[in-house]
């Protein structure tokens, strides 16, 4: 397993963006923690199962296991990749699905939802974790020509 230093940039700024959600998210009131619910509900029904506390809490454990997932140096690029990947993914689904969110048939973002517009960062992040080779992986290749 190589090291890039593409690849630890990545990991940091989003798994401490993502970790930090997650500690924020550990104080949120039942109100607030039932309009991020109705968020996730559109995009998965079976959120509106749990109570309203069960689903903060729920989310904001994930989001520290996540990030410290991406943070935590001896996980694969790959596998933080495919994990963040698959968070960016609700992410980016929430974003479209909220009423009031994009330009009338655009996904560009209105005022309101350019703050939700941002997690494609997140997406684009995975992606580049994902597919991005190391040094080493380059050179083998170099080396066999």
């Amino acid at each position: 397993m190589g090291f890039s230093i593409s690849n630890a940039a990545l990991r940091l700024v989003s798994g401490a963006f993502i970790l930090n959600a997650g500690i924020g998210k550990l104080s949120l009131t039942s109100d607030q923690a039932a309009g991020l619910q109705t968020s996730a509900q559109r995009v998965i029904p079976q959120a509106a199962k749990l109570s309203a506390d069960q689903f903060g809490r729920s989310l904001s454990v994930s989001e520290i296991a996540l990030g410290s997932l991406i943070l935590t140096p001896f996980i694969p690029s790959r596998l933080a990749g495919l994990a963040l990947g698959v968070f960016s993914t609700g992410l980016v689904a929430t974003y479209l699905k909220a009423p009031g969110m994009t330009a009338p048939g655009s996904i560009r973002p209105t005022p309101e939802g350019t703050s939700m517009a941002k997690d494609f960062w997140l997406a684009g992040i995975a992606v580049a974790l994902l597919f991005n080779r190391t040094c080493r992986t380059q050179k083998r290749k170099e080396q066999k020509k």
